[in-house]
């Protein structure tokens, strides 16, 4: 019988079989996941649910059709997502800090299956232990500076943790696009894959680590993502700080704001 959380949330779709391994699958409407508000909402509390249940042994996180998140929802924007106003950016402060901690408290090995363009908060696929793409993928953080904000919501330390200073930095600053070929160069995938191949990649390494111990699957994401977790701790809360204050200083474009060249959603 499956958990009641596995259908709580519209944004996630999930399955797991008997061996624990869980696949998490991000889609709106069934579709490529759209970035909003709701979708923060759902994963802070999906991922705390999914990190308190022991039946799950491994988790594979992927996407839906030919994107990770490439896009957003404009629909889900209301006047308290404004987030040029205090109280909500309160809101967006806590959950901007929780997504990241809640993922990093999924105690066991996390599988990232990357499916297609990772351009809205790219940084969750690097709290994974293991990374695989498409050769479709192409990573970039597109909304902070679109927005005209300054990029503090966790893509500011872990991008520069794995690129290393310099080069996390510069894809930041420029908004860089990168292409799943130079991203297995430069360390942040481990593997590249055809599209039709990558959930069959993704289920096979699960199998594989399946038949470890519990114990040892359990404390090796322990042991491994204690350093992640310190400098998402550490740094996070101050980078949304700064990040908001950048918000508040452009007025009051209204609830879900997009500029022009961020990609909608599509109907």
């Amino acid at each position: 019988m499956e958990p009641a959380y596995f259908s709580r949330y519209e944004q996630l779709s999930m399955r797991r079989d008997d061996a624990g391994i869980l696949e998490v699958r991000l889609h709106t409407r069934g579709g490529p996941c759209q970035f909003g508000p709701r979708t923060h909402e759902h994963m802070v509390d999906a991922f705390y649910d999914i990190s308190r249940d022991p039946d799950t042994r491994l988790m594979i996180l992927t996407g839906t059709g030919d994107s990770w998140i490439a896009a957003f929802d404009e629909s889900q924007g209301t006047e308290k997502d404004d987030f040029t106003v205090p109280r909500n950016w309160d809101r967006v402060y806590w959950e901007g800090k929780k997504v990241l901690q809640n993922l990093l408290d999924i105690d066991v090995p996390v599988i990232a299956a990357v499916n297609g363009p990772a351009l809205v908060h790219s940084e969750y696929i690097l709290t994974c232990d293991i990374v695989l793409a498409s050769d479709t993928a192409v990573f970039q953080d597109l909304p902070h500076l679109a927005f005209g904000l300054t990029p503090g919501d966790g893509v500011h330390v872990l991008w520069p943790h794995v690129l290393g200073p310099v080069r996390g930095r510069y894809f930041l600053a420029t908004q860089q696009k990168i292409g799943a070929a130079e991203a297995l160069r430069l360390g942040v995938v481990n593997e590249v894959l055809a599209p039709h191949a990558l959930m069959t990649r993704a289920w096979a390494l699960a199998r594989q680590l399946a038949a470890l111990p519990t114990l040892t699957l359990r404390y090796m994401r322990v042991a491994t993502a204690q350093r992640l977790k310190e400098l998402v701790v550490r740094e996070v809360g101050h980078g949304l700080a700064l990040q908001g204050l950048s918000g508040a200083a452009l007025g009051n474009p209204g609830p879900n704001p997009l500029p022009q060249d961020v990609p909608k959603a599509v109907e």
